[in-house]
């Protein structure tokens, strides 16, 4: 029996269908040019304290950019899964402070950041985002949350090109990011 399934998970579905149409060195090469587009993007550059996100292997890769950012300086901090809806920030000082996390991802053990006001900018993945900003996550709601503990920090949403889309379909507790980069304007 098919269930239907809503505009939000459809999108999702569509999503991953464009990332398996585009090879790991394809995506690889469009993430060095986000990377690259955020390493000159001026919120970042004038930041002193930048959240980014360790990537999963079919998101845009951040693992240069937090490197880069801890060499010229600045705070870096990481989301860490603390159970299954939300995320705590963890201080970044480089890779030795990842170890596999609750989904099998590589996640900070550093010490949590208590000082989330600090936080200036944040770097968000997600699978799709439109032109108003609206973010479609994997579902799990952990930036929503997150983002809300956060108010004054500037989000930046990630992606790549074909992640980009008219619409996303949103609810009242979905926050949309200030700006989206992605490997083509």
């Amino acid at each position: 029996m098919d269930y239907p399934t809503s505009p939000k998970q459809q999108l999702r579905k569509t999503i991953r269908q464009r990332k398996k149409q585009h090879s790991p060195e394809q995506r690889q090469a469009w993430s060095d040019e986000i990377e690259r587009r955020l390493l000159a993007h001026p919120r970042i550059r004038a930041a002193q304290v930048v959240m980014l996100y360790y990537a999963l292997p079919d998101e845009v890769d951040t693992r240069h950019l937090a490197d880069a950012l801890l060499a010229a300086g600045k705070t870096v901090v990481l989301p860490k899964c603390v159970d299954d809806a939300h995320i705590e920030p963890r201080l970044y000082t480089g890779p030795a402070d990842l170890a596999e996390g609750i989904y099998n991802l590589l996640e900070p053990v550093g010490p949590t950041f208590n000082d989330i006001g600090r936080i200036e900018v944040v770097v968000v993945p997600g699978m799709s985002f439109d032109d108003e900003g609206h973010r479609l996550g994997r579902g799990r709601g952990y930036y929503d949350r997150f983002l809300e503990q956060v108010p004054e920090a500037y989000t930046i949403g990630v992606c790549y090109h074909f992640q980009r889309v008219a619409h996303v379909p949103t609810d009242p507790h979905d926050r949309a990011m200030d700006e989206v980069v992605s490997n083509r304007a």
